[in-house]
């Protein structure tokens, strides 16, 4: 969603504390990171010597549905075990298991199961729609600019290379367990005139994935599309069956049966197995929106000698840091900023 959040764009190098997020920039001006480029999610699913076109990956969808049909199922077996539950109390009064029967088939229950699959079912199609309605992030390395739509049937919004804003976020999540560390790569594409940021965020499970979710753009930018990293088997890209299963491998080699068994296959198992992997598959897919003529046009290949060129600026400030990162410095020491997961991040690269 757009936001007004910038009057003035952030720099490389800024730290933001709020409410027990941490926010590093790493843009503008994208300075280099030190981190290998590697995509978890293979989000870059177009590359040539022109433009890169970054989407969300099917990992995305894979977690969406697992999340619906794992509440779908949690409330069924919940209703099944207190109907189950207020039969046995009555066992005096009346048959159980006829008790067990009509308490569970009772209306209110199926109203609200069908309620919720709705619910759930809604919110899917709709970041499905949105997905494929709305045309992928365009970087155009030979002009440094980036084309986005905000919405179908706007006109393409262009903002330069060495402006768009890139910073990774750490954060907590709170679940009924523990409280777990969150990562996160956000882009913001700051439309000038209006001020409107769009923000895209790509969740990852470090934060040095997120840096070098980030890098690897960067040095498409700067360097070409064999600065990318090679594709990765099947088995690497989230929200596939050989991913599911190449996790189910490791699970089971490095954990007690006990906890393979309640903490990988009962999960799994009541949130779908291998059903929100084909559901994803089937998402990834969809046709997905075209660019606007425009668009297309703006993308076709130019003469060298019409090439942008980085900024003066870029340049000084990307050769500093090269000589930091020779001396052993990190990107986190270069800026002084101590992050509070910093495990993975720049500094162990």
């Amino acid at each position: 969603m757009p936001e007004n959040k910038y009057d003035r764009l952030p720099q490389a190098g800024d730290f933001e504390r709020d409410s027990g997020t941490e926010v590093f920039y790493l843009s503008p001006k994208p300075l280099p990171t030190g981190m290998p480029t590697f995509s978890s999610r293979q989000l870059h699913r177009e590359s040539n010597e022109v433009f890169l076109d970054f989407a969300v990956g099917r990992g995305t969808f894979e977690f969406m549905s697992r999340g619906g049909i794992g509440s779908v199922i949690f409330i069924v077996i919940f209703f099944l075990l207190g109907t189950g539950l207020a039969a046995w109390i009555r066992m005096n009064q009346e048959p159980f298991w006829a008790s067990w029967f009509n308490y569970f088939l009772m209306p209110f229950n199926w109203l609200f199961i069908v309620f919720l699959i709705t619910l759930y079912g809604s919110i899917f199609f709709y970041a499905v729609r949105q997905v494929s309605i709305r045309p992928p992030i365009r970087f155009n390395r030979q002009r440094r600019e980036i084309a986005f739509v905000f919405k179908k049937g706007e006109a393409p919004r262009y903002i330069p290379w060495e402006e768009v804003i890139a910073c990774v976020s750490v954060g907590q999540t709170v679940t009924q367990y523990a409280v777990t560390p969150s990562f996160a790569l956000m882009i913001g594409l700051r439309d000038a005139n209006t001020g409107d940021v769009l923000w895209v965020t790509v969740p990852t499970a470090t934060l040095g994935l997120a840096v070098s979710e980030w890098e690897a753009i960067r040095a498409y930018m700067e360097e070409g599309p064999l600065a990318l990293p090679e594709p990765q088997p099947e088995e690497y890209e989230e929200g596939t069956v050989a991913y599911f299963n190449l996790c189910r491998q490791v699970y089971r080699t490095e954990h007690s049966y006990v906890r393979y068994l309640f903490g990988f296959l009962a999960i799994q198992f009541f949130s779908g197995w291998h059903l929100p992997c084909h559901i994803s598959a089937w998402v990834n897919r969809q046709p997905k929106a075209s660019f606007p003529k425009e668009v297309l046009d703006w993308s076709q290949p130019l003469p060298p000698e019409q090439w942008a060129v980085p900024s003066e600026a870029l340049k000084k400030q990307s050769a500093d840091i090269r000589k930091a990162f020779a001396k052993g410095q990190t990107l986190l020491d270069y800026f002084k900023v101590q992050l509070s997961q910093a495990e993975g991040a720049p500094a162990d690269a």
